[in-house]
């Protein structure tokens, strides 16, 4: 159900794709689109009909406190990547989740554009396409394809780096194994980072905040500091080289 509804809502993102649409910033300075209110529109009128005991949490739509009590919450970003959407470059994403006690237990994260439909529920492995997909075997930082902007990785290892506007685009790609890791260390909302969460984890890597600890969607504030994602052996390669800089730079303030 989940992943039907977010092929639907992809059809609908296509159809904006390229034309003249609606176009304004929010307050705070982030684009949004009519696109992005008529996905999100569609997106609460499908699954709030399936499951109406649910909770909501989207970018687009007004919180509503009840989703704290709420037994299952669905966690939705219409587009995620809206500056990709507005430059019509091919890099934005649907996202959706299920969360339920803080973590996602189904989720899917459709790129319309690219025809990638990442999905996954807990204990069922992650897929792209109906395929399997596993995170990547590296086990060096050095030589790593790392996504995530090039300021966070000055003074690292010689590694290749891009980016894209969705970072749930971003973490599913490491989820793929396409890239070796993700970092984002701005703080991202609940909607950017629980479905690309589950497809880590079932992809066989490890999605967490810089000190290794999961995630925990629908809380009150719904927002995340740090995000990393990576197989084992990485994850923990980056945790440490992280740890190493904050430490560097709490002496360098202290001298």
């Amino acid at each position: 159900m989940l992943e039907s509804a977010v092929r639907a809502a992809g059809d609908i993102a296509r159809k904006f794709y390229g034309t003249d649409f609606k176009r304004w910033s929010k307050e705070g300075g982030s684009p949004v689109t009519e696109a992005d209110l008529v996905v999100d529109a569609f997106l609460k009128q499908t699954l709030l009909a399936a499951h109406p005991s649910y909770g909501w949490l989207s970018e687009e739509s007004v919180d509503d406190p009840s989703r704290l009590t709420a037994e299952r919450v669905f966690v939705v970003d219409p587009i995620d990547g809206t500056v990709a959407f507005v430059k019509n470059k091919p890099h934005f994403t649907i996202c959706a989740a299920l969360v339920e006690k803080g973590r996602p237990i189904a989720a899917c994260v459709y790129n319309p554009i690219a025809e990638e439909c990442f999905t996954a529920v807990t204990g069922g492995g992650a897929h792209l396409n109906g395929q399997a997909i596993h995170v990547s075997a590296q086990d060096r930082i050095e030589g790593a394809h790392m996504l995530g902007p090039k300021t966070i990785f000055e003074g690292w290892p010689e590694m290749e780096i891009s980016s894209y506007s969705s970072i749930a685009y971003r973490a599913v790609l490491v989820a793929a194994g396409r890239h070796d890791a993700m970092i984002s260390l701005t703080t991202k909302h609940d909607w950017d980072l629980a479905a690309a969460d589950l497809i880590v984890q079932e992809a066989g890597g490890l999605l967490s905040d810089e000190v290794g600890q999961a995630l925990i969607y629908n809380t009150p504030g719904a927002t995340q500091r740090v995000s990393v994602a990576a197989g084992p052996v990485l994850h923990r390669l980056l945790l440490a080289r992280l740890r190493q800089k904050e430490d560097s730079v709490l002496s360098f303030g202290q001298a």
